[in-house]
């Protein structure tokens, strides 16, 4: 894939991807409510992303093994449900000091700070406590997916 998004998460450290952001949310017409929303929403899924991209273990939210960080494996990690299940594997990683829930086998797994992530997930009532346990306001998936929406115009 050769676009911007996936140029600049290839290539650029968090504060500069936020910057992007940021910038071309500035020049767009979208309403100050998504702008506020769209930066934070960015900055927890790349605190655990690049997390993964640094240690060289991406997977997508099925487990699959994917060798680089573009816009197709940032987009499918947008999904709130998706985010959520992403805090949960990263969090019993962390316990267990090993990856788990994905295809990868015996490789090397350095813990990820979730602290970003868990704190923007709880802003959003996303339940962190039992996985089993789905329950989260349908405004805020249907914010998410809206959020999602704009961020695809911005590229």
């Amino acid at each position: 894939m050769n676009d911007k998004l996936s140029e600049l998460l290839q290539n650029n450290t968090k504060e500069e991807i936020l910057d992007y952001f940021t910038s071309a949310l500035e020049k767009s017409d979208e309403a100050p409510f998504w702008k506020e929303k769209i930066v934070p929403f960015v900055d927890a899924i790349l605190s655990v992303l690049l997390a993964l991209k640094k240690q060289n273990i991406l997977f997508t939210p099925e487990g699959e093994i994917k060798e680089a960080l573009d816009s197709e494996l940032f987009y499918k990690w947008t999904d709130l449900i998706s985010l959520r299940t992403l805090a949960f594997t990263l969090e019993l990683s962390n316990a267990q000091n090993k990856l788990l829930r994905t295809s990868y086998k015996d490789v090397a797994y350095e813990k990820v700070d979730l602290e970003v992530l868990g704190k923007y997930l709880s802003s959003y009532k996303v339940d962190l406590t039992e996985e089993d346990h789905l329950d989260f306001p349908v405004g805020n998936y249907n914010l998410h997916i809206g959020m999602v929406t704009i961020i695809k115009s911005l590229f």
